[in-house]
């Protein structure tokens, strides 16, 4: 689904500009993932969503330090606490494992949907913008290689105008009105939490 969305967010800027060139053959390259991030709306977007995150992020971070200091406890305690105890104890890694698992999953999801509504606001903008760049300037295509998905092995910098998406966005937000909102997937833009990791069982204790 996510490569069926980035391919008709690509070719939609390929055919917008396509149906309104009038002979130009220049090609140009734009990382829209990155032009959206680097933006002043999109830092602010950003910036929100990063504080929002934190406490989550917080909460996450701190179950996993529980869990890695019972972790800690049953390796120290291998060969002296007892097998009844070494038994709970993973059990309780176990339970608390897969409870942050969920937590994880549910904080990765929430993530990606605010995310989402970053790049519906912003990415039909953008899009307006790289038209009316490509227009003014006589390109006829205008690549997005954000994604690895992308089939472009090599492009010169010299034809990388993501720089000048920035600029010009930044210039004209404030008369941008919020169009259609359009669903592409990318790179997070902001960190999360890491996954945790499977416990391993208690070695047993040789007789």
């Amino acid at each position: 689904m996510k490569s069926k969305l980035f391919v008709a967010f690509t070719l939609a800027v390929a055919a917008a500009l396509a149906a309104n060139a009038q002979g130009p053959t220049k090609v140009a390259v734009i990382s829209i993932q990155g032009a959206i991030a680097a933006t002043k709306d999109g830092q602010k977007a950003i910036a929100e969503l990063d504080s929002k995150a934190a406490p989550k992020r917080k909460e996450l971070d701190q179950k996993q330090t529980d869990i890695n200091n019972l972790k800690d406890q049953l390796n120290k305690g291998s060969n002296t606490l007892s097998e009844a105890t070494k038994a709970e104890l993973y059990k309780n890694i176990q339970q608390k494992t897969t409870s942050l698992q969920r937590d994880f999953e549910d904080a990765q999801a929430d993530m990606d949907q605010e995310q989402q509504k970053i790049l519906q606001q912003l990415g039909q903008k953008i899009l307006a913008v790289i038209e009316r760049y490509a227009r003014d300037n006589g390109y006829a295509m205008v690549v997005d290689v954000s994604s690895p998905q992308t089939p472009v092995m090599y492009a010169s910098p010299s034809i990388d105008i993501t720089k000048e998406i920035i600029d010009l966005y930044d210039k004209n937000s404030a008369t941008m009105s919020t169009p259609a909102p359009v669903t592409r997937p990318g790179t997070p833009l902001v960190p999360t939490p890491t996954r945790p990791a499977t416990p391993k069982p208690p070695p047993v204790k040789q007789p």
